[in-house]
């Protein structure tokens, strides 16, 4: 009998400290909560400033980093008739342009990049070759003024040659748009494209020579184009 009531006395010693422990695990403070894991922070996007008129969709081809440059307050001092002045937001692109680092203007670097060193198609004997991701043989920078009453500057062109149907230059004007000028087979002025539109078709188109340049007029609007722009090779 005195057995019995030892085990049982035994038995429920080791209940009650079992349940002593099961309340103590019940008790313990909860596991923390995992931190939510912030959100990544996308690196913000370069920005051209305002003070410098940019414009194409990148060179020498479309979607390079570094961009053309028009004139400005801040560049007319850095524009040259046989170049081109480019800008670029990392130096490591300025430097791989090959041309003349000439300013730095609001984190873009200023680079000159001669429009005269051998182009194919461009005089040098080496075929009509194009110019990467266009249809065009050659660009360049030619003097303009008059659209919309623009002042004198300097305008980005560029050339299609054709042996069956001639030449035609597009010049990009103030704003961005286009101004087409069709040649003759031998070189000489022809035309501009004009619409009823936008009034062009009533203005009055003419052309006179310069030395080896042709000055093509359009209204008030005025641009030059030299020969070897014109013909090439």
């Amino acid at each position: 009998m005195r057995t019995i009531i030892q085990t049982s006395m035994v038995s429920m010693v080791v209940a009650l400290a079992l349940s002593g422990c099961q309340k103590a695990v019940d008790q313990a403070a909860p596991a923390a909560e995992p931190q939510a894991t912030a959100p990544a922070v996308e690196p913000a996007q370069a920005t051209w400033p305002a003070s410098l008129p940019v414009f194409g969709d990148g060179f020498p081809n479309p979607g390079d980093p570094c961009r053309r440059v028009g004139e400005s307050l801040e560049t007319v001092d850095y524009l040259d008739d046989s170049a081109s002045l480019l800008g670029c937001l990392s130096a490591d692109d300025a430097a791989k342009l090959g041309g003349k680092a000439v300013a730095t203007i609001d984190g873009v670097t200023l680079v000159s990049v001669p429009t005269a060193a051998a182009v194919p198609g461009d005089g040098d004997s080496q075929g009509a070759a194009k110019v990467a991701g266009t249809e065009y043989n050659a660009t360049e920078r030619i003097p303009c003024s008059g659209y919309q009453g623009a002042p004198a500057g300097m305008c980005e062109a560029a050339v299609v040659r054709g042996a069956e149907t001639g030449t035609y230059v597009d010049v990009t004007v103030p704003g961005g748009g286009k101004r087409t000028i069709f040649f003759n087979k031998d070189g000489s002025f022809l035309s501009f494209s004009t619409a009823e539109a936008d009034g062009t078709s009533a203005m009055k188109s003419s052309s006179s020579r310069k030395g080896d340049t042709t000055i093509a007029t359009l209204g008030t609007e005025r641009y030059e184009i030299p020969d070897a722009f014109v013909r090439g090779d």
